[in-house]
């Protein structure tokens, strides 16, 4: 995705991004505070010092507390819409020269060309694009392209056109991704506490991801991110994801304990490869985990 794509297509895209607004939320607040806070103990002191210079104040020092600011800002910044998700023609498969562009076509206005140009953008000291905003559009679109419904299909805007009720709630199958399984988690096992669900989430990582761990954060390309591999990944999710799932369907505990860990290993995988991406664009790719 080139440096100059975002601004030139500014009033382009503002129609398709109206269109598609209701996917631009991900994993909601609490999801997404969670894979910036597993991503802040993997962060290098480098990198950590780094994030920390371009934290805006109101942040306190938290990377964690700015990854919801990509949605909050999608009124004001209508062009980036189309680029928190990559939805496929239902295959089960991302393709990024067939899958990332908006409904105008425009190539790379996608979650995966968003991640690949905002990692550039902080790679270099010469962009025009204000640094501050780059760090926190790249760590919410690491979130997003986790989350296996920004990578769903066409037809249903990821899930979002399909009714469905989560329990006695009406909800939608986008929604019930990115907010009601990490809600209901919440109450039943957590109570009410993120704190404690990110514990139990790092707790995984260190004992039954352990093998993994260090193969979520491999990236091998010297030009790009890795960001259509995980794309690729939440698009065979969602094909899961929508498995028995027809309009008005009635979604209860076979379905979220079906979900729950899915949720949870890509919050975690998010988490660990935010902070490699980070540890790559500041200090050299060396990681540290606490």
């Amino acid at each position: 995705m080139a440096a100059r794509v975002l601004p030139l297509l500014l009033v382009v895209v503002v129609a398709a991004a109206m269109a598609r607004a209701p996917t631009a939320h991900a994993w909601g607040k609490e999801g997404h505070y969670m894979v910036c806070k597993i991503a802040e103990g993997f962060l290098t002191k480098e990198a950590a010092t780094a994030v920390k210079e371009l934290l805006p104040g109101w942040a306190g020092g938290e990377l964690a507390e700015t990854c919801s600011w990509a949605d909050t800002e999608r009124f004001r910044y209508r062009w980036s819409s189309p680029l928190h998700f990559a939805d496929t023609p239902g295959d089960c498969q991302f393709n990024y020269a067939r899958d990332c562009h908006n409904t105008n076509g425009e190539k790379d206005m996608c979650v995966v060309g968003a991640i690949n140009n905002y990692t550039n953008a902080l790679e270099d000291s010469s962009s025009p694009y204000d640094p501050t905003e780059s760090l926190m559009f790249l760590a919410h679109f690491v979130g997003d392209v986790h989350q296996p419904l920004h990578c769903g299909h066409v037809k249903d805007l990821g899930g979002n056109t399909i009714i469905v009720h989560w329990y006695t709630r009406k909800s939608n199958l986008h929604h019930v991704w990115d907010v009601n399984v990490i809600e209901t988690a919440l109450k039943e096992f957590y109570n009410e506490d993120v704190s404690t669900m990110i514990k139990a989430i790092k707790m995984n990582i260190t004992d039954e991801w352990s093998t993994e761990e260090k193969q979520w954060e491999t990236c091998r390309s010297r030009t790009k991110t890795c960001a259509d591999k995980y794309a690729e990944e939440s698009a065979k999710l969602a094909c899961k994801a929508y498995e028995g799932v027809e309009q008005e369907s009635t979604l209860e505990d076979d379905y979220f304990f079906a979900a729950l860990p899915v949720v949870q290993k890509r919050i975690a995988q998010g988490g660990v490869r935010l902070a490699a991406i980070l540890n790559r664009i500041f200090s050299g790719n060396k990681v540290q985990s606490s």
